[in-house]
């Protein structure tokens, strides 16, 4: 099942995408809901951000290649995490499929996107085992963490180089059904190929990150996880379009550009 939130005839509201058609539902599916006789074709719709999420979690340093080369740029030995890493990003960075990057005035060159997967979580949960992890997820979709690699290594909490607005875009809906282990995450820039890895090659898996986060914390409904990224990024401009597309997800595509003067 693919659940899209969009804005269509004066209302934002989640719908079942079937096809090109949105099924239009009273309710979510994070509280129950009911089918409804509204219909509208995709392509007339606004899509929306797919969950604004109580608590925005992240990933950082789960892909063995991301490290070893972002470790042979700067001519240091990889050094690959022992344990699970949580972080957090800002909800206001959040945008939508098709909505626009901005990038800063004062970003210096080193302005590059992170795809990743998304695990949204369906519902409340605390203390799961490895084995029980994925009870709680409701489906995935698809993150660009943008990042202003200049700012990264500066700002102590990431509070601009990962979050300033627009840097998080996020969708196009969620997906209910996948096979982790058959996903690959292919990225392009205006459309070549510049990043393609097997999505599910983590070095911690998701239910590695469920289990470990629902020991000391309550995941609630809506919350989600940004899973990391492999490999590099060119670094981006103004006018270029990033796609990311997820096997059995979908393709998220946002074009960046530079903010205007002041």
């Amino acid at each position: 099942m693919r659940w899209i939130k969009f804005s269509a005839e004066g209302r934002t509201a989640y719908g079942i995408l079937e096809g090109d058609e949105v099924r239009e539902v009273a309710g979510s599916p994070f509280a129950g809901y009911e089918r409804s006789r509204h219909a509208h074709r995709l392509a007339d719709v606004k899509i929306e951000v797919p969950v604004i999420p109580p608590t925005f979690y992240c990933v950082g340093l789960n892909y063995a290649d991301h490290i070893r080369k972002g470790a042979a740029r700067t001519g240091q030995t990889p050094v690959l995490p022992e344990q699970p890493d949580v972080g957090y990003r800002a909800n206001s960075a959040l945008i939508a499929q098709g909505e626009t990057v901005i990038i800063p005035r004062d970003a210096t060159e080193l302005v590059q996107y992170e795809g990743e997967l998304v695990v949204v979580i369906g519902k409340k949960a605390r203390d799961l085992s490895r084995a029980e992890a994925l009870s709680c997820v409701l489906g995935y979709t698809i993150g660009n963490d943008v990042s202003e690699r200049t700012w990264q290594k500066s700002d102590r909490t990431l509070w601009r180089a990962k979050n300033s607005d627009t840097f998080k875009p996020m969708g196009p809906w969620i997906e209910t059904d996948v096979d982790l282990d058959a996903m690959q995450t292919r990225v392009s820039v205006n459309g070549t190929e510049t990043t393609r890895f097997k999505t599910n090659d983590m070095i911690f898996g998701i239910e590695t990150f469920i289990s470990t986060m629902t020991r000391y914390l309550t995941l609630q409904p809506g919350d989600m996880i940004w899973m990391g990224t492999d490999g590099t990024s060119p670094n981006l401009k103004s006018g270029d379009v990033v796609d990311i597309e997820i096997t059995g997800i979908g393709t998220l595509s946002n074009p960046f550009r530079a903010a205007g003067p002041t």
